[in-house]
């Protein structure tokens, strides 16, 4: 009965986001992408809302828990369906490292939540693709432009506008949004090497597998049984923690990213505003500058980007004619 109920909310899930997808296809496929990046960041953004509302009564890493559960939940009808094809890999170790990555990143991000101001949580989150253009630098060898180490030494120096060392220490909350950004690009290029092989239910799924335990155990020490407006919360928690996942990649499959990624930054009024109205958090300025500081600079970092691709394949195709 239960994997039953399972498939059926599985089944609506995929409707109500196919029915989305049809009433928005006859726009044009920017403004279609950024609505979705904008659903995406609204979602996050009350995410994130809920999880400091539960933190009064549970620890951040049970909430964290609790996220992955009702989320593995929700995939395990698509894993059943797909058979044991989905789970078919040749590369264990990689999928390994990607879910301790993404369980750095997801318990340092719930916690960091619960102790920080959400407008400087979202303002510092900017900072995960910046990190992911220096890895993949370092360790996918990608070849980074003057512009582009400008573009990133900006968005840093945005993060250290917020942060404003030297005149206020920075507060552990702050120093965890970093540590979770720079393990969630770190995850990114784990997934750009695992993609190469594995398909994105699989890599998905393994995902889920090892967050949803590696979280319980973080969460033991500190549990707290929810009641039952908790456990509602949590499964809201989860339900918006999946619509911003797949409107990330019905934005990214309408359109460029360069054209979606502006919608990204209603991220940071959106947490500003639900900082403000729900728990009389007031962001100053320097959360605001840097904040944009940051994100101009992934802007312009993926705009170099998707300009030098196409540019570096023409030069290949060049040389090898």
């Amino acid at each position: 009965m239960a994997s039953w109920k399972a498939g059926a909310v599985a089944q609506a899930w995929r409707a109500m986001c196919d029915k989305a997808g049809s009433r928005t296809g006859a726009l044009h496929p920017a403004i279609r992408g950024v609505g979705w990046m904008m659903l995406a960041a609204f979602g996050s953004s009350a995410m994130n809302g809920i999880i400091r509302v539960l933190s009064a009564d549970l620890h951040a890493f049970e909430i964290a828990f609790f996220r992955n559960l009702f989320a593995l939940i929700v995939l395990l009808p698509l894993i059943w369906r797909a058979g044991a094809a989905s789970l078919r890999t040749t590369r264990p170790g990689l999928h390994v490292l990607r879910g301790v990555l993404n369980a750095v990143s997801m318990l340092s991000f719930f916690y960091a939540v619960t102790v920080t101001p959400l407008a400087t949580v979202a303002a510092l989150n900017f900072t995960a693709p910046l990190f992911a253009s220096v890895l993949a630098a370092l360790l996918l060898r990608e070849m980074v432009g003057l512009r582009r180490i400008v573009g990133i030494l900006v968005g840093f120096s945005g993060a250290l506008v917020i942060l404003r060392p030297g005149i206020a220490a920075p507060s552990a909350g702050e120093l965890l949004v970093l540590l979770s950004s720079a393990a969630w690009a770190a995850a990114l290029i784990d997934i750009k090497i695992l993609a190469r092989t594995d398909t994105p239910l699989t890599i998905t799924a393994y995902a889920a597998f090892f967050l949803t335990p590696i979280c319980l155990v973080a969460a033991i020490p500190f549990w707290t049984w929810p009641d039952l407006t908790g456990l509602g919360l949590l499964a809201l928690c989860g339900i918006l923690g999946n619509i911003s996942q797949i409107s990330i990649a019905k934005a990214f499959s309408a359109a460029e990213t360069t054209q979606v990624l502006p919608g990204d930054f209603t991220k940071l009024l959106w947490a500003a505003l639900i900082g403000y109205v729900f728990f009389a958090e007031l962001p100053d300025v320097w959360t605001f500058l840097g904040g944009t500081l940051i994100f101009a600079s992934v802007l312009y970092v993926a705009y170099r980007e998707a300009r030098v691709r196409p540019a570096s394949a023409q030069a290949g195709r060049s040389a090898g004619a």
